[in-house]
């Protein structure tokens, strides 16, 4: 195991699950499938096995504190988000008493929260056609904090804090603007938040998506 845990290789790997068993059996050889048969991800090595590129950053180390009977414990809390740069992303974190294992947990976790996104040129001033931005306006929520995201044109860049550039940056969106509210200074809600409205560019179904359906 490394610092943030191994992937097995495929001979090791044993599936649990009827979808991990169709992915070593080579029947499910796209994580598109997975998404469009609606199945469910519940072990990470599909994810592992199926985005070899997946990339992943820690975005928020704290420490955190339980009262029991035996006193005080203190365990870390890392926030992780994952990503191919294109069109998926995943977030989550974990709690552990040592760093390195709070941080296998969430990258763990995040591999079983990872969702495609839906990317387009949905900018009235570009129009240009490529997967640069979303492709309509979009909004998550979690907790106090609310973010609205809107398609922008090519070349503005990610106006968004930096927490909301880094779930944007491994989900593979180069441009749009943004709208917040609430306590965007807790890191792991601000992720969410945006993660949420990364979400429902992939639930919600445009006049395109009939015609090619």
């Amino acid at each position: 195991m490394s610092s943030y845990g191994q992937v097995p290789s495929l001979e090791e790997w044993q599936p649990r699950t009827k979808v991990g068993k169709l992915v070593k059996e080579g029947k499910i050889v796209s994580i598109d499938e997975i998404f469009e048969q609606n199945l469910r991800i519940t072990e990470p090595e599909i994810v592992d096995y199926l985005l070899p590129d997946l990339q992943h950053e820690v975005i928020d180390i704290g420490i955190v504190q339980k009262q029991t009977d035996a006193g005080e414990i203190s365990r870390f809390k890392a926030v992780v988000v994952i990503g191919n740069m294109n069109g998926y992303v995943g977030i989550s974190s974990g709690k552990a008493r040592q760093l390195r294992f709070a941080i296998q947990k969430a990258l763990l976790n995040a591999k079983l929260n990872i969702i495609p996104v839906k990317r387009g040129c949905g900018s009235w001033e570009c129009r240009c056609g490529e997967p640069h931005s979303v492709p309509f306006v979009v909004r998550g929520k979690s907790g106090s904090v609310e973010v609205v995201l809107k398609p922008a044109p090519k070349g503005t860049g990610l106006v968004i804090g930096d927490t909301g550039k880094k779930v944007l940056k491994y989900a593979g969106i180069r441009d749009i603007w943004s709208f917040s509210k609430g306590e965007t200074r807790t890191t792991y809600n601000f992720a969410m938040a945006v993660y949420n409205a990364l979400k429902m560019t992939y639930r919600i179904i445009t006049p395109e998506d009939w015609l090619r359906g």
